[in-house]
């Protein structure tokens, strides 16, 4: 069988690789031009596979071979779901998969515990559950119904609740203190006049919330010296606070925070996972983890991120910082968390965030996205880093189960090996192609 491969990435030499080392026939173009693309599909081939990381480069060239092989079999590597979307529905012979899809089972295995290889769909004799897990034991790797723990939901439970009102910066702490200032001045000024001059609670309150906007003390305050002495003292401080809860509050409007003060965007304070980097891998592992009933807490860079408005739909609540900073992994409480997953898009970026945390909290689980195995290798051949998830590897092993013919359950990186899992609960494993270098690329014209 022979396949035209379009891509110049490490993602692609692997695949060339890999294709090549089973027996097929790749050639290989790389970022061809249209005459090249031509050229290379007038030729006698089985199938084309698109494997670039631009997603918009990668749709031009699905739509470039749909026009000149119609019907040809094409497939993609694409990491925006509603692009995905759009294709199959214009290209009806496409097979998309994105990396993150790829990668997730073993993204979400490593989270939940040392002994879980990955977490994913049900599979055949298991009808009533939504998940499986791959696990590793004395006989090698089995397949196991699985479900979230109670006890990680509780601790994101108590996490989410501890959370509550809690500032996590000077804005917000602003906001929070003109908001408490005000409440207390009503509480103490109610209390005063239902206890001392033996008003209603309605009435004491509609008296209370005057002083509060300035508009005078209650009527006959002046046959208690002491309490309009409090009330001359209430209202400056009620001038302050409401200025000082006005100015958190357009600030924090303005700024469109990505944390909430209360409810189900607050920042967990314990028992939480903490995603740095917010592309799609993250912001689907942090739906996952979401949807498995886990606290999560994103961390971006990037303020231009595009999944900062998705994820605030979600009730994700997201962090804008540098992963690698020691402040801003301290502010996220990595010590009381979880794990800490650092899925960013580059490499010396996830080492980075992993060597940090483990200087803050070493006993929880780092488990780091890679896909080019040099710099993790040599940075995992001084001391421990955490979980490795070769994204690359996961997404070669797909791209190889595609053109085989094989549609299997979920991947899962097992180290040296990729364990394929099949709809029936057997495991295969397949040992990695490790070198990107693609022996017989062609130059481009």
């Amino acid at each position: 069988m022979s396949l035209v491969l379009i891509g110049d990435n490490t993602l692609a030499g692997r695949t060339c690789r890999q294709l090549t080392a089973e027996g097929h026939t790749v050639n290989h173009v790389r970022r061809a031009g249209d005459r090249a693309l031509a050229k290379a599909l007038s030729e006698q081939i089985d199938a084309v596979a698109v494997l670039l990381h631009d997603d918009t480069e990668a749709i031009r060239y699905v739509l470039t071979v749909e026009h000149l092989r119609p019907g040809l079999r094409i497939y993609v590597a694409l990491f925006d779901r509603t692009a995905a979307e759009q294709m199959r529905a214009v290209v009806p012979s496409i097979t998309v998969i994105s990396p993150a899809d790829a990668a997730l089972p073993t993204l979400l295995g490593a989270v939940m515990g040392p002994d879980v290889l990955a977490v994913g769909p049900a599979v055949e004799g298991e009808p009533d559950r939504r998940r499986s897990a791959v696990r590793r034991t004395g006989d090698g790797l089995v397949v196991q119904p699985y479900t979230c723990p109670d006890s990680m939901r509780r601790a994101g439970l108590w996490g989410r609740i501890k959370g509550q009102l809690r500032p996590h910066d000077g804005s917000s702490a602003i906001l929070l203190t003109g908001l408490l200032g005000m409440a207390a001045i009503i509480l103490v000024d109610t209390f005063q006049l239902v206890v001392f001059k033996h008003k209603g609670w309605l009435t004491a309150a509609s008296e209370a919330v005057a002083v509060l906007s300035t508009v005078g003390p209650a009527p006959q305050a002046e046959q208690y010296p002491w309490y309009q002495g409090f009330t001359i003292i209430a209202m400056l401080a009620a001038i302050i606070f409401l200025a000082v809860f006005t100015a958190g509050t357009v600030e924090h409007l303005l700024s469109g925070r990505y944390v909430g003060l209360v409810g189900r965007r607050v920042m967990p304070r314990s028992g939480h996972v903490v995603v740095v980097g917010l592309g799609q891998v993250g912001f689907r592992l942090c739906q996952e983890l979401r949807a498995q009933g886990l606290a999560v807490i994103a961390l971006e860079r990037s303020t231009d991120c595009p999944n900062l408005p998705l994820a605030r739909a979600a009730d994700i609540p997201v962090l804008l910082g540098d992963g690698s900073s020691r402040r801003t992994l301290k502010k996220l409480n990595v010590d009381k968390g979880l794990a800490v997953v650092a899925v960013g898009s580059k490499e010396l970026d996830n080492v980075a965030v992993s060597i940090t945390a483990r200087a803050l909290a070493a006993g929880v689980p780092v488990v780091i996205r890679a896909g080019g195995h040099d710099v993790i290798a040599e940075t995992a051949s001084l001391f421990s880093i955490g979980s490795v998830v070769d994204v690359d590897g996961l997404t070669v092993s797909a791209v190889s189960d595609w053109y085989s013919g094989d549609q299997p359950a979920y991947l899962a990186d097992a180290g040296a090996d990729i364990a394929v899992i099949s709809w029936t609960g057997a495991v295969q494993t397949r040992p990695k192609t490790i070198e990107s270098q693609c022996p017989h690329v062609p130059e481009t014209p």
